[in-house]
């Protein structure tokens, strides 16, 4: 029997709401009152930095961000600085990872995720993604060591010097907390404002250029069309069922 996920298709929200709104309903998931719960949105213009960011990969002063109207935040996802925006398809599952191998330590009475697994969530992330892009008709890639999905071509590539370098589409920041429910996700560009990530050294990579379907595909799909691919690479690869809320 297929597991059964709520889908929460929010539109465009500002980050602290949804990063408010992913504690509560965590919290909720954790004490097992609602199901595993994916929130599909889009944000105003944010650069958000993981709990591995170096404030040296954003380019522009505080008075270029609010010129641009971008706000910032420093955040508890793994990863260095990012950019989302208008566009882009931002997806955070919030699920308890016990289904991929969260332990109990009986002495101490607490649970935690082996590394093994926490690595093994992101890869199959990846693996949704791919998928994803795949029923859209895009060849996306996987480059080992480096966490994200790829694509070979991109047209618009803030800070790389080689126009046909391979370039990020989606990229990928989780965190889980300590009863092993995950938060933060993924974000798929799809028709952002490239120009944005001019601002930013992204995922602390040099050399590596922005990829987004408005690059890759004529016409552009629909971000309601992204989203149902993205929910077909759900069920495929976690073998879920879903409803909406």
């Amino acid at each position: 029997m297929h597991e059964r996920w709520i889908v929460k298709k929010l539109g465009l929200i500002e980050y602290e709401h949804a990063w408010r709104l992913q504690e509560a309903l965590a919290g909720e998931i954790s004490a097992g009152i609602r199901d595993p719960t994916l929130l599909l949105l889009e944000h105003p213009p944010t650069f958000t930095f993981g709990r591995r960011g170096n404030a040296e990969n954003l380019l522009w002063d505080e008075h270029e961000l609010v010129r641009r109207g971008i706000s910032l935040h420093w955040v508890d996802r793994g990863g260095d600085i990012t950019y989302h925006g208008p566009g882009q398809l931002v997806g955070y599952p919030l699920l308890p990872l016990g289904i991929i191998g969260v332990k109990v330590d009986e002495n101490a009475n607490t649970t935690y995720l082996p590394r093994a697994d926490y690595v093994g969530y992101v890869r199959r992330l990846e693996q949704t993604l791919t998928a994803a892009l795949s029923y859209l008709g895009v060849e996306a890639i996987l480059i080992k060591g480096l966490t994200g999905v790829w694509v070979q071509r991109a047209l618009n590539q803030p800070n790389s010097d080689e126009p046909q370098k391979i370039a990020k589409i989606a990229a990928i920041g989780v965190k889980v907390d300590a009863k092993g429910v995950s938060r933060h996700g993924f974000a798929l560009n799809v028709n952002p404002e490239i120009e944005n990530w001019e601002g930013i050294i992204n995922c602390g990579l040099k050399g590596y250029g922005i990829a987004s379907l408005a690059d890759l595909l004529e016409p552009v799909p629909s971000m309601e069309q992204v989203m149902e691919a993205v929910l077909k690479g759900f069920k495929d690869v976690f073998s879920i069922s879903i409803v909406d809320e």
